[in-house]
């Protein structure tokens, strides 16, 4: 897999938050929005499988937002 550029725009006050943030951990800006956003995705693949996981094992005539709880 390739890398691309993604270019932001973003608050002054929020960088400096994502700075701080970043050096806890120490890492770069770059490295915490990438994973951060790597965390962000895994969660929601991994709540969409768990729904999915719910529906199959639903019975049926269950409504579907009733599985999902």
């Amino acid at each position: 897999m390739g890398s691309k550029v993604l270019s932001l725009r973003i608050d002054g006050a929020l960088l400096d938050r994502m700075r701080q943030h970043a050096a806890k951990r120490g890492m770069s800006v770059q490295e915490y929005v990438v994973r951060t956003l790597i965390r962000e995705d895994f969660d929601e693949r991994f709540h969409a499988s768990l729904d999915e996981t719910a529906a199959f094992y639903a019975e049926p005539g269950t409504p579907s937002d009733a599985r999902a709880r």
